[in-house]
């Protein structure tokens, strides 16, 4: 049975798109159950819509906690019976203890950097402005740190010729679309072990 899947997503949804895109050409073994969004004009929504995928736009209210809005978002999840949490350009850092704890192992996040390097939500700029000839993306755990839980997989991309931060951004992005639909596949044909900040993998299937 296909690996149950939701997909987090705040903005245009290409990493998003790359994980329909292999469920589609059959290279992911998996069922995108759930795309839950926190923006109403997320371009992540079009997409849902195009290829018949649920989707949940869930405001996060200014008088709700974190705990509050994340037992909403759980509560989503338990509907549709979700194994793995991807969170794709998902821009609301997590602080609800209770959902991390829950979903340990088993929510993963793409960062566009190499982790520990630059992390937060201006990593290509951060990585341009220092000058680095090389950065890429890491696809980690997610845990109660900011772009700290352990890494599952990193690729390094050449960004020495760069010209901006937006070229540095489009050349590490076209990468992340290949290795994103990998490792979500990864979860439907083995088993990762977590000790530490450590992740190794076992293939079951």
């Amino acid at each position: 049975m296909a690996l149950k899947v939701a997909v987090l997503a705040s903005g245009r949804g290409t990493d998003f798109q790359s994980i329909v895109d292999g469920v589609e050409k059959g290279e992911v073994e998996a069922e995108i159950a759930l795309m839950l969004t926190n923006k109403p004009d997320a371009g992540a929504i079009e997409r849902a819509k195009k290829h018949g995928i649920p989707y949940v736009v869930l405001l996060h209210d200014k008088g709700k906690s974190d705990d509050g809005y994340y037992a909403a978002v759980d509560a989503e999840l338990a509907k549709r019976k979700v194994e793995l949490v991807v969170l794709a350009g998902w821009m609301k850092y997590i602080r609800s203890g209770r959902f991390l704890r829950k979903w340990q192992g088993k929510m993963i996040n793409i960062h566009n950097s190499l982790l520990p390097e630059f992390p937060g939500a201006h990593a290509q700029e951060d990585a341009f402005k220092a000058g680095a000839k090389v950065s890429g993306y890491t696809i980690h755990f997610v845990d109660e740190s900011l772009d700290g839980g352990p890494v599952i997989y990193q690729e390094s991309v050449d960004i020495g010729g760069c010209k901006s931060a937006d070229e540095v951004a489009a050349r590490i992005l076209e990468r992340e679309h290949v290795g994103l639909p990998k490792i979500v596949d990864s979860f439907a044909k083995g088993k990762y072990e977590i000790k530490g900040k450590k992740a190794s993998y076992k293939r079951t299937g």
